[in-house]
């Protein structure tokens, strides 16, 4: 059963080694997925499965332990998903998005369950997410989630996808649904706009609504914002 949630944007620029200069500008938002996992961690729950998109056909199961790098972001940092554990030779890289969530893990020293990731492709049928949530929810014990995922690219003319006036309204609607922990509202996100706003957050935030379906929590916003045109979200839900 799902105990615990968090939602957490997925941008390397969380990570300020990576921002660099630009770090400061995203302390809030940092502060705020600290405080997200620290939900997750007061619900004490048995197994922590981290989803996040990737470049994948489908979905892709990563163990703990699993390694990933923002080498390919001009920075010599190496990260693995959760207390270090040993790993089969060949374990799939994390994808950009589960390596945030490997850095914020070991930033906020994450040794409350054990770790396991998904990672999930950004064209995957709104239904074939809430299956996946189903899934997860319904393995044994108590089961938290940490969801990687932004909103728009496309809140001003600066953004990676150009300004569309449909952003913030899209935008407002999911932080809408991220703080009254509103999985219909999730569930019913239209793929094709959020794939033409850049809104890499919608599978996840689908797969969340799937696994949340009758567990009766209740959600808070912890951070919305849209720095560098992008929307970025941080709710915990319990």
């Amino acid at each position: 059963m799902l105990v615990a949630a968090a939602v957490c944007p997925c941008p390397p620029l969380l990570v300020p080694e990576v921002a660099a200069g630009a770090a400061p500008e995203l302390d809030g938002a940092r502060a705020a997925c600290v405080d997200a996992l620290g939900v997750l961690a007061a619900a004490r729950p048995d197994r922590l499965v981290v989803v996040g998109p990737a470049e994948v056909s489908g979905s892709l199961a990563y163990p703990q332990g699993a390694p990933g790098s923002f080498r390919g972001f001009g920075v010599d940092l190496d990260v693995r998903l959760g207390p270090a554990v040993p790993v089969a030779a060949g374990a799939p890289r994390l994808a950009p998005s589960l390596a945030v969530a490997a850095w914020l893990l070991d930033r906020t020293g994450w040794h409350a369950a054990p770790v396991a990731g998904l990672g999930v492709a950004q064209d995957l049928p709104s239904r074939r997410c809430a299956g996946i949530g189903a899934e997860l929810a319904g393995a044994e014990g108590r089961v938290a989630l940490l969801v990687m995922g932004d909103g728009s690219a496309c809140r001003t003319v600066k953004a990676p996808g150009y300004l569309d006036e449909r952003a913030a309204g899209f935008d407002a609607e999911v932080a809408r649904a991220l703080a009254a922990a509103d999985t219909a509202a999730l569930g019913a996100l239209d793929a094709d706009l959020a794939g033409e706003l850049g809104a890499c957050g919608r599978v996840p935030w689908q797969v969340l609504a799937g696994a949340a379906e009758g567990a009766g929590l209740s959600g808070a916003l912890l951070y919305e914002d849209a720095p560098y045109g992008v929307g970025y979200l941080v709710a915990a839900w319990a």
